[in-house]
């Protein structure tokens, strides 16, 4: 890996901490509203982002998640899958736009495993909060997605690695 790529994502990942540090009393628990989520689009400009965003998951969940172990395991593990997910649909999905759909829908899905924590740690029920936290990403990322777009327009993410 390059400095230039190391320098970016170490930026992106310190974004996505304070983003979370400032969004944190709806970002974790049941009902989850982790507003720096929406950095989840900039995979499809260019899959490097990763490392950033893994990163950012990473901090974020170890600093201040109340539930620390299962978090590291199970946050992280499900946005690394999603992610993952993402760059390989990528492949075949020529536009921004489609990319941008996919990764809405892989990590609204995957939070079946966000769900899984959620019982394990608190014992909430698996359903219910599959649910909840599906529709709090989804609602990020699809309020994420007009806003990296139109940034992306000024800024041009896929140049930046």
């Amino acid at each position: 890996m390059n400095v230039r790529t190391l320098v970016i994502n170490g930026l992106l990942a310190a974004l996505y901490v304070a983003v979370s540090l400032v969004f944190k009393p709806i970002a974790f628990e049941m009902f989850q509203f982790r507003v720096p989520e929406m950095l989840n689009h900039l995979i499809v400009f260019n899959k490097k982002y990763i490392y950033g965003i893994v990163g950012g998951v990473f901090i974020s969940n170890l600093l201040f998640s109340p539930m620390v172990p299962y978090d590291l395991i199970f946050g992280v593990g499900q946005s690394l899958l999603a992610l993952l997910l993402v760059i390989y649909v990528s492949r075949f999905i020529k536009g921004i736009k489609g990319r941008m759909i996919a990764t809405i829908i892989f990590f609204t899905f995957t939070m079946f495993l966000i769900a899984i924590e959620l019982n394990l740690a608190f014992g909430l029920p698996f359903w219910l909060s599959w649910m909840t936290t599906a529709v709090g990403e989804f609602v990020v990322l699809l309020i994420g997605a007009p806003i990296i777009y139109g940034m992306n327009k000024r800024i041009q993410f896929e140049k930046w690695l």
